[in-house]
């Protein structure tokens, strides 16, 4: 804690409604009460659905309507020191001269929150003008500001950042493109918004130093919205625990992490994988939340070394089931606004060779972009590789015709990172779970294929009762276990998951883990886990790959690579692993 007594914003009695069709209203808050000093960073923690966005949108005035209904209480902002504005009492027309101006936010999704036909730089000196800061008094004016604040958000070439549109950067530039428009005229408050979600750690490391670094510059508050209690304890003043709409428990970061008291907390901190053990489940925040001492006792048994080296001599022992010989593809590269390209290919993987034993977890980790996913869509035949061999069981997936290959791959699934995109949003789960079995002439009758479909809805956590649901009516969370389920339903030899929980909170991330390992238990299933969190990774693995620019540049046995990495780039991404010890 800094000591500040002087207030930015403080809530009082905050309850919210959302209204149902042919339904009582959900009440989303309830009656929630915080106060963010001057120059704090202020995080709020819990998971999807838990309120922390509808806090933060009704902070801006941006609750949808007439949906959203705010039943109760006061938001106070100080605009100045002990003149608190109470923002619920303002018209739209007044709302708009302290958003942008006083309060910011940085959205979710920096993707769909920038103008897809606006150049990013522009984007930015629209902002500007509309509010109008002093010293800007022209379009000149205001793109020299645009630059200087792209070089303050340590964005590199911010002239061409400035003339690119927003799917011509990275997500890490147009996370930091939303940083420089949201600062743009010096808030007193900063809304983040899960503003590291789905990147990669050590990007996510970058975004949060900035933001710290921004904070103490332009001496402003922020209020760091997120469902990773992990991520925030290098930055944080203050953590707030949010859970089905009510606080919890607040209380300074050291506290709330050494000393947690609520059982939402403690699961919190404990669902996400320690870097120092290997437990046998991964225990879970319902875990704590029910207070099931068997389930706690059952996660919280460790794995010895020893039994992980007794079944590493096991699995080993065996001959691959896959190998991957010096496999190539690329990609031509097309030419964009800014550059005129030649027929030039960008190989995206890049001489690779591996191979994967029956019953093993082989870990793929390496930040977005380095040829991960386009890997384990070459390995399937969904992209066509360049060069190199890939054989399963003896025969080289490249040289099948499509009949053979449409065969095989009932032996190889894959479980996507969207699971909503993956799923047709005409088709009942069931269905879609039968699709596969329907297409290879599965299990016979339909009967059957129901049959089949129904256990492994239940085998996934969900029942018979949700045959007839759609993937709409499901969580995130639910949503990729009829993923798993489906992937399931032709009895396959290898799955290749990839980033199959990277976009999931992390205590569903928790359950969604530790069902693969049950099914890999139960099923004998041998899986390609491709993720760029490298503590999952190293959870779930007995081998890691890492993957740099199209290539592998180390493999090793899980813990031996985490302990004793041998390449700097690997080094990097365990420093950027968060680690939740204030100790």
């Amino acid at each position: 804690m800094n000591g500040h007594d002087e207030l930015v914003l403080k809530i009082n009695n905050l309850s919210i409604d959302f209204a149902q069709q042919n339904k009582t209203a959900n009440k989303v808050l309830k009656n929630i009460s915080f106060e963010i000093p001057t120059s704090y960073i202020v995080a709020m923690v819990g998971e999807s659905g838990s309120g922390k966005s509808v806090t933060g949108l009704s902070v801006m005035g941006l609750l949808p309507t007439p949906t959203a209904k705010i039943t109760s209480g006061e938001i106070l902002f100080f605009k100045n020191l002990n003149q608190p504005i109470d923002l619920l009492k303002l018209n739209d027309k007044e709302k708009n001269k302290y958003r942008g101006n006083y309060i910011s936010m940085i959205f979710q999704e920096p993707m769909t929150s920038l103008n897809p036909v606006m150049k990013c730089g522009e984007q930015v000196v629209e902002v500007i003008l509309k509010h109008k800061p002093d010293d800007i008094k022209t379009k000149k004016q205001a793109k020299i500001k645009t630059l200087d604040l792209f070089k303050e958000v340590e964005l590199t070439y911010p002239q061409r950042i400035f003339n690119s549109y927003p799917h011509e950067i990275s997500g890490g530039q147009k996370q930091r493109v939303m940083i420089a428009m949201a600062i743009a005229c010096k808030p007193r408050l900063l809304i983040a918004d899960e503003p590291t979600t789905a990147l990669d750690i050590t990007i996510q490391k970058t975004i949060l130093e900035l933001l710290k670094k921004l904070q103490v510059s332009y001496g402003m508050s922020i209020l760091f919205i997120t469902h990773d209690l992990s991520i925030v304890a290098d930055i944080a003043d203050k953590v707030i625990i949010m859970y089905k709409g009510q606080i919890v428990e607040e209380g300074p970061t050291y506290e709330i992490f050494n000393n947690p008291v609520h059982l939402y907390t403690k699961g919190l901190l404990a669902c996400r994988p320690p870097l120092n053990k290997r437990y046998l489940l991964l225990p879970t925040v319902s875990d704590y939340i029910n207070n099931d001492e068997t389930k706690l006792f059952d996660s919280l048994q460790e794995i010895k070394a020893s039994e992980r080296v007794a079944n590493h001599k096991l699995l080993y022992s065996n001959e691959p089931i896959l190998k991957v010989e010096n496999l190539q593809t690329q990609f031509k590269l097309k030419s964009s606004s800014l550059v005129k390209i030649k027929k030039s290919y960008f190989k995206a993987i890049d001489n690779i060779s591996f191979e994967i034993y029956p019953g093993e977890t082989l870990g793929l980790v390496g930040e977005s972009g380095c040829g991960k996913t386009t890997l384990g869509r070459s390995i399937l035949m969904l992209v066509k590789p360049f060069s190199g061999k890939i054989i399963y069981k003896g025969r080289d997936l490249k040289t099948l015709a499509k009949h053979e290959l449409r065969n095989i791959r009932k032996e190889i699934q894959i479980v996507f990172q969207d699971p909503y995109s993956s799923l047709n949003p005409r088709l009942t789960i069931g269905k879609a779970i039968m699709e596969p079995m329907i297409v290879h002439n599965l299990y016979g009758s339909f009967k059957e294929q129901k049959k089949r479909a129904i256990y492994l809805l239940e085998r996934v956590g969900l029942s018979e009762y949700h045959f007839n649901y759609y993937p709409h009516e499901f969580s995130g969370g639910q949503r990729q276990r009829i993923c798993i389920a489906r992937a399931l339903a032709l009895n396959p030899q290898i799955i290749i998951c990839d980033e199959a929980v990277s976009a999931l909170d992390v205590s569903v991330q928790a359950q969604v883990l530790n069902l693969l390992n049950e099914l890999k238990k139960d099923f004998r299933f041998t899986y390609l886990f491709i993720s760029h969190d490298l503590s999952v990774v190293r959870y779930m693995s007995d081998r890691i790959m890492v993957m740099y620019k199209g290539k592998i540049i180390e493999i090793n046995e899980a813990d031996h690579l985490f302990n004793n990495p041998s390449n700097n780039y690997t080094k990097k991404l365990i420093y950027s692993i968060p680690t939740s010890n204030l100790q």
